[in-house]
């Protein structure tokens, strides 16, 4: 490619010359030169633009009705790669992505044919897409709605007017759906920033956001953070980039992208507004928590209840004037001035003299209060007694105080019921049996050995042959060894310091190493009458005086 003919000319040549030194030969009656236009890989390669193919799009055009799912997977195969060409693509294809599931049952409903017939519409006639330039600014067009995300990447052309360079849409999965409307918009930022971040990664130009929700603006305000807003902001932080709010009736096509014309906009899908300070969460109003009308049947055990929560509610107003933590909340909220108090407590907010703390009611610090608490979801028949992790989810659905857990843990050990009732599920182990010691013993006719290795070398030494007398005096003999010895080698050290001055042994007490189990050690043992007695596998406590050995010299090392 060239911006002048002088320069086409002269990058051919350098191709046809790297060609001719690396022997490679082309054919000509597959070249073309000096063309404005070229076909490559199923695009049409234009002067600062891109398009389609005709000919590849007649194929969709003319494609047959789908009568089972692997057709499904081939029609949508084909057209996944003329994508970026295709404003809504993923919402327009959604009905037929669900038949393309493997446990899904096949039949072709009207909204599998309109998506069919509308696809294939807009194939018909395809966007011309410009080719990005580095050096110029990019505007981004981003807009979510319950289903799904749209985005544009948008750039000037050389005639002044704004043109598409790439489009994208994707559907929500079951967990993205759920999101706040707040995070379904930051997410589709932050999915549209991954897609085209080889473009607009360290661009010499700020790059401009467009989106339709104007709490995006207050982004980087402090704010209070989920642990998923603060990995997206960590990720936005190595863009430059500037976020602009814009009425969604002017941004007609990433809105688009996001919904389909069946599409019914629910309740929650109504834009809402909030202060800066509360621009990262979306609270629902806390009154259904406690209230007069939580008792709704006229069955007498749920009218106790009823009557027992209004009664709780007095309580909790009460425990919160006497609460100094509480009061300081409550001033900060009432405050009518934006102070940094009130910044902080994000989350919190009070409402008839109750306080909340992300939609749960805040119990203040009142034992007595907590106490009583604890027996409405603990000791009542009706309850069960749940046990720790059961009566904490069952309160903290309406309630919150700090250390609940804690307090809940402490309340249900206890509990006297619950322990006589409690069933040991461990099984018992066996009590430990000494090794008896010989009445007739002497000085070393019984001992256990083992090996302290992995010291820090001393000497050329890193470990330490340690024996010990078992039966008489418990006297203690350690032997600098290395940690590589084997069994002759132990055999000789055993002879050359503990032989020489205490005699043979009757008994040997030790573990399965190999320096012990090996078939040198056990035949010397035979040959020489002495008693070999190895502890059983992964149970040191057979020879649970050398380990004891053991840990004071290590303590002491």
């Amino acid at each position: 490619m060239g911006q002048t003919i002088m320069e086409l000319q002269e990058r051919t040549k350098e191709i046809l010359q790297v060609c001719r030194n690396h022997r490679l030969s082309i054919k000509i009656e597959k070249c073309v030169f000096h063309r404005q236009e070229v076909e490559y890989l199923g695009l049409i390669i234009k002067p600062n633009h891109i398009a389609t193919d005709p000919t590849k799009l007649k194929g969709i055009l003319e494609w047959p009705l789908p009568k089972k799912p692997k057709d499904i997977h081939r029609f949508l195969g084909f057209c996944g790669f003329y994508r970026k060409f295709i404003q809504g693509y993923s919402q327009i294809t959604r009905p037929l992505e669900k038949l393309k599931q493997v446990k899904a049952i096949w039949e072709w409903s009207k909204e599998a044919q309109q998506a069919f017939d509308t696809l294939k519409e807009r194939f018909s006639n395809p966007s011309m897409l410009l080719v990005p330039d580095k050096t110029k600014p990019f505007i981004l067009e981003t807009d979510a709605s319950l289903e799904a995300w749209g985005a544009v990447l948008r750039q000037y052309d050389h005639n002044g007017e704004l043109k598409a360079c790439s489009y994208l849409s994707k559907a929500f999965n079951p967990a993205e759906r759920n999101y706040q409307i707040y995070d379904r918009e930051l997410l589709a930022i932050v999915r549209a920033l991954e897609t085209w971040r080889h473009y607009l990664l360290g661009t010499p130009h700020p790059v401009t956001i467009w989106c339709d929700h104007q709490n995006l603006t207050y982004y980087k305000n402090p704010q209070k953070l989920t642990p998923r807003q603060q990995r997206w902001h960590l990720f936005l932080s190595q863009f430059n980039i500037h976020i602009m709010h814009v009425p969604g009736t002017k941004m007609i096509q990433s809105d688009a992208l996001s919904r389909w014309p069946g599409y019914n906009q629910t309740e929650e899908e109504e834009r809402i507004t909030m202060l800066p300070e509360n621009a990262f969460g979306h609270d629902p109003d806390p009154d259904y928590l406690i209230g007069d009308n939580y008792g709704y049947s006229n069955d007498e055990d749920i009218i106790q209840i009823s009557v027992i929560d209004t009664e709780l509610q007095q309580k909790i107003k009460k425990g919160l004037e006497e609460d100094q933590i509480a009061q300081q909340v409550i001033k900060g909220l009432t405050e009518k001035e934006l102070t940094p108090l009130k910044q902080e407590l994000a989350g919190w907010k009070y409402n008839d003299e109750l306080l909340s703390f992300k939609n749960r009611t805040y119990i203040p610090a009142n034992l007595e209060l907590k106490q009583e608490l604890l027996k409405l979801y603990y000791d009542l028949p009706s309850q069960g007694h749940p046990g720790i992790f059961g009566t904490t989810a069952n309160i903290q659905r309406y309630f919150w105080w700090p250390g609940m857990h804690a307090f809940v843990k402490s309340y249900v050990q206890g509990c006297a019921l619950c322990q006589q009732m409690k069933v040991n599920t461990h099984p018992s182990a066996p009590p430990l049996a000494p090794i008896k010691a010989d009445p007739h013993a002497y000085p070393f006719s019984t001992v256990t050995m083992d090996f302290i290795t992995d010291l820090p070398e001393s000497n050329g030494y890193n470990a330490l042959y340690v024996v010990v007398d078992h039966d008489l005096t418990k006297a203690i003999v350690l032997i600098p060894c290395t940690k590589t010895i084997d069994a002759i080698g132990t055999a000789r050290l055993y002879h050359d310091n503990v032989y020489r001055r205490f005699g043979l042994p009757n008994r040997i007490i030790s573990d399965r190493g190999p320096q012990f189990s090996s078939q040198v050690f056990q035949e010397m043992n035979k040959r020489l009458g002495v008693t070999s007695s190895m502890s059983t596998a992964f149970h040191p406590q057979t020879d649970g005086q050398t380990e004891r050995t053991n840990q004071e010299i290590e303590a002491y090392l």
